[in-house]
């Protein structure tokens, strides 16, 4: 349903995280050192989708997350989120998740490819997420994931932060003007920009060395 449709029963959409994918969690954070020179913190394991990560608070809200396959974990019966069962490239920003108090009311308004919302486990937090059965992303990753956390304090507090924000983030694809229109009247924020262009993702950061983008 475009987002011209929808009403203000639609529930509001917020900036969660963004995913950094990558071919293995060390090459993963080798990059983000390398490109912000900040080491990112522990985080966890995913036995749903044998993935494992890393995680940085952005901070009160929202955080950035490097994830790869987890060669220690047998491999799961569905697609691995992400689109990590094919990625075989450079750490880039995969895609961006959106965070709602109710995904099965935020689901109807979204991309139909966005696929069901699957439950995940890591550690002791449980959550819900959209992830198509293929495991693919919407739109190549430039169309957000829709996430639903347990009642209580954001798993953001929980992370480690170092002085790194997000400044600014730019969402580009060929269709970025069905995307802006589709998130119309659900997500307000400043730091998300929409660019018509080949498909990809870059995000500015401040960091404690000054301002530095990935993408």
């Amino acid at each position: 349903m475009p987002a011209s449709d929808a009403s203000a029963s639609v529930p509001r959409l917020v900036l969660d995280h963004l995913a950094i994918t990558a071919r293995t969690l060390d090459e993963g954070v080798a990059w983000v050192r390398d490109m912000l020179g900040i080491e990112m913190p522990p985080g966890g394991s995913h036995p749903r989708m044998g993935t494992h990560n890393r995680l940085l608070a952005l901070g009160p809200a929202d955080f950035l997350e490097v994830i790869a396959v987890d060669p220690d974990a047998p491999a799961p019966g569905v697609g691995r989120w992400y689109g990590l069962d094919s990625f075989n490239a450079s750490p880039r920003i995969g895609t961006w998740i959106l965070g709602t108090p109710d995904i099965a009311a935020s689901l109807p308004h979204a991309h139909p490819d966005s696929g069901p919302a699957v439950e995940a486990i890591r550690g002791d937090l449980e959550w819900l997420i959209s992830v198509p059965e293929d495991g693919s992303m919407p739109m190549q990753g430039a169309y957000p994931t829709l996430i639903q956390w347990p009642a209580g304090p954001l798993p953001v507090t929980r992370m480690q932060d170092r002085g790194c924000s997000l400044h600014s983030l730019t969402i580009r694809h060929p269709d970025a003007d069905t995307i802006a229109a589709r998130l119309n009247g659900q997500l307000h924020d400043p730091r998300v920009i929409f660019e018509t262009g080949p498909v990809g993702l870059a995000a500015t950061f401040s960091t404690p060395s000054g301002q530095r983008t990935l993408g």
